[in-house]
């Protein structure tokens, strides 16, 4: 279960996330993002027998390993993680029309995939949608493209986790096409109010889930990411 991933995330979800589901995970920089995703995905198949997948499109993949030992997250062998060296070298084998259509070749990816590992590929995850955004040289039908991406995604039946940078405290009204077309929104933040700096989460909307909307301390510590209580106000 997703919800006893994390070491008190259950005070968070009284019932579990279900597939199909495209949650994006948002906050500003330093806010764990992808710690939070990460740490979720490993400890999730850890205990399972299915397998995950996670796309960096930010730094390499040797790169992101290193940052999350340093965080006491280790990896587990039903997992993948690719990066961008993995979509050109998918260029070689997969005729895409468009050279820079990096939807489509992620979905060309999560295809290969599940024709792969069948039913067991349960867990997606794709750090960051700002940069695919960045690798796209036209932004042209780019609602049409990840109303596709997202389709897919749940076509495939996947519980699939968003990365996407976000403004300390801006509205989901703000986040544009995304947050119209998910199924549900984490969002991180830091706070500063009290003197002291505070990593906490919030679940601003999960379809079919029962959830606080409170939002809850986050810390690393020697066992990797937890969750507290409820963040003092």
């Amino acid at each position: 279960m997703f919800r006893n991933s994390i070491e008190g995330l259950e005070k968070v979800f009284r019932t579990d996330i279900d597939a199909p589901k495209v949650v994006l995970v948002t906050g500003p920089p330093g806010s764990m993002k992808t710690s939070f995703c990460y740490s979720l995905m490993v400890k999730y198949l850890e205990k399972s027998n299915e397998f995950g997948l996670y796309v960096t499109l930010e730094e390499s993949a040797e790169s992101h390993l290193k940052n999350m030992k340093s965080l006491n997250l280790s990896m587990t062998s039903n997992m993948e993680i690719s990066d961008f060296s993995d979509l050109r070298d998918l260029d070689e084998i997969v005729d895409i029309d468009d050279p820079t259509d990096y939807v489509e070749f992620i979905i060309q990816m999560v295809h290969y995939y599940k024709k792969k590992h069948g039913d067991k590929f349960t867990v997606f995850c794709m750090d960051s949608l700002g940069a695919l955004y960045s690798l796209m040289e036209d932004s042209k039908g780019m609602r049409k493209k990840m109303y596709h991406f997202f389709k897919t995604l749940r076509d495939y039946n996947l519980i699939s986790f968003i990365v996407m940078e976000r403004s300390l405290g801006s509205p989901s009204e703000l986040m544009g096409n995304e947050g119209f077309l998910c199924d549900g929104i984490i969002e991180l933040g830091l706070d500063r109010t009290r003197g002291k700096l505070v990593r906490f989460m919030r679940v601003e909307k999960m379809r079919a889930c029962d959830h606080s909307m409170e939002s809850y301390t986050m810390e690393i510590g020697d066992k990797g990411l937890m969750v507290l209580g409820p963040t003092l106000a």
